[in-house]
């Protein structure tokens, strides 16, 4: 999508601290962290949200990449947080899909 800035980050358009890439995934840190790692995980296509996704075998590799970044960044063994915000009332600002890697600190429940 043309106007979207996660595509843009995917295509190299536009600059973000890219941490991991592969198989149509990419993970970049969160301009605007809430934790010591907070990395973003999105489709290099475009898909607007969670509830937009069909494919079960991408949200399924989304979610493998996000595990093994945990553990890349050292992580996994304290524990992590991964967010998915959905539409406007879920907390969702960007309209592509995108999980929230969160860890480094303890979380806190309820989230928010």
């Amino acid at each position: 999508m043309s106007g979207c800035i996660f595509c843009k980050i995917a295509a190299g358009e536009v600059p973000a601290q890219i941490v991991k890439k592969g198989d149509g995934i990419i993970a970049f840190a969160d301009m605007n962290p809430q934790a010591p790692t907070h990395l973003l995980i999105i489709p290099t296509m475009h898909i607007g949200s969670l509830i937009d996704a069909k494919d079960p075998q991408l949200l399924g590799k989304m979610l493998a990449f996000a595990r093994d970044l945990a553990k890349e960044k050292g992580i996994e063994t304290r524990g992590y947080r991964i967010v998915v915000n959905t539409n406007p009332d879920g907390g969702q600002t960007v309209f592509h899909l995108h999980l929230h890697l969160i860890g480094g600190r303890v979380m806190n429940w309820p989230p928010g």
